[in-house]
């Protein structure tokens, strides 16, 4: 048998999946790579290949994730989100209060010992979303009523977002949405849905009043900022002139890999503002199939709930798909200057330890969903 057999053996579920996931981790090292001149040359001397190698061991250890989370049988993931829930809690509130202040703000915790940071929204956010699965489809026949609505689905969600919007409002929100697409998709009578985004409503108002007093915690100002440039600004800010002015030049067929010019002038080029260096230098075509994977994803995701034998796995498949999604269509967004600037990563691509290997965990307890139906159906 071939390496390559053996491969295709090895790797079960959904191929395009995986395909799309390979992708995107391709693409992910070529252009981090190219983007990180600036940054390599003031954090190490000039040494872009030492970024690469880190960027590469991490693309490769989260590509290790998803083998091992597609292999585990997703009913073990419902087993587990109440507890991961629970560990999630003192992660975000031990952030809040001594995290590390990295560009003016406290979303990551320092790991002892081994001098890595780790951000915990990133935990957070596939342990709501995995909470919130088990919580519709272990009462997706009854909740109609206020019991079964506010206390075991609404009031977690409130709590988890609430505690990652002071220092990471995107994050927040775009879970917060995440949450409330699967309550719709998960049937939950739509009162409460609609209480959930009235009291969202009132938890973030309760935060730009926190952040009047409180501005070192949570950063309203920031927040208000980006929004009266967004308004204000019809041409954008620095930021999104420079992201603009990149893919203006890529046009149809890029500039070529690493001839990008913008990644010296554009903050964040290998991480919020890595589609527009992605463009400059492969081209509008590949910007659009970039996008095109994306969607693609979330419809083979989507495949999976209507074959889902089970309710958790069709709630965790549209779930981690819906996020995912959602995540990268802001962060293309912002470049193009549809949003205001977020901060959002692009999933897969952007350059980022703790973010590429939850997406990767994510896209492997996808897989885990489409093994299982995959097996059934033989």
């Amino acid at each position: 048998m071939s390496l390559g057999t053996r491969i295709y053996a090895e790797l079960r579920g959904d191929r395009s999946i995986w395909a799309i996931m390979a992708v995107l981790s391709v693409f992910s090292i070529l252009v981090v790579y190219s983007s990180t001149g600036t940054l390599a040359y003031r954090e190490m001397g000039g040494n872009t290949e030492a970024l690469l190698v880190k960027h590469f061991i991490i693309v490769v250890g989260g590509l290790i994730l998803a083998y091992l989370a597609h292999l585990l049988h997703y009913m073990r993931y419902s087993k587990a989100a109440p507890y991961l829930l629970l560990v999630s809690l003192p992660l975000l509130l031990y952030t809040i209060a001594f995290g590390a202040d990295i560009n003016d703000a406290r979303r990551w915790i320092s790991v002892p010992f081994v001098g890595i940071t780790f951000q915990t929204s990133d935990f957070a956010k596939l342990a709501l979303i995995l909470y919130v699965a088990r919580a519709i489809s272990s009462k997706q026949d009854y909740i109609k009523d206020f019991n079964s609505a506010f206390l075991p689905i609404i009031v977690p969600v409130l709590i988890i977002c609430g505690l990652i919007a002071p220092a990471d409002l995107s994050t927040a929100i775009l879970l917060f949405f995440t949450c409330v697409s699967m309550m719709f998709v998960g049937r939950v009578a739509l009162q409460y849905i609609v209480l959930l985004l009235l009291l969202g409503i009132v938890v973030f108002a309760m935060l730009v009043l926190l952040g009047e007093f409180f501005p070192d915690i949570v950063r309203s100002e920031t927040w208000v900022n980006r929004v009266r440039d967004f308004v204000d600004k019809p041409d954008g800010g620095y930021q999104v002139q420079q992201a603009k002015i990149a893919m203006a030049n890529g046009e149809w067929f890029g500039l070529g890999p690493g001839n990008s010019i913008q990644r010296n002038y554009l903050p964040s080029p290998y991480s919020d503002f890595i589609y527009a260096i992605v463009v400059e230098e492969y081209g509008i075509f590949v910007g659009m199939l970039i996008i095109l994977l994306y969607v693609l994803l979330f419809f083979r995701a989507t495949r999976l709930v209507t074959k889902s034998p089970k309710a958790f796995g069709a709630m965790l498949a549209i779930g981690l798909s819906i996020s995912l999604v959602l995540q990268a269509f802001v962060n293309i967004a912002v470049s193009v200057h549809l949003v205001p600037v977020t901060g959002v990563t692009l999933p897969m691509i952007s350059m980022g330890g703790t973010s590429i290997l939850f997406t990767c965990i994510s896209f492997g307890m996808i897989l885990s969903v489409s093994k299982y139906i995959e097996s059934v159906s033989e």
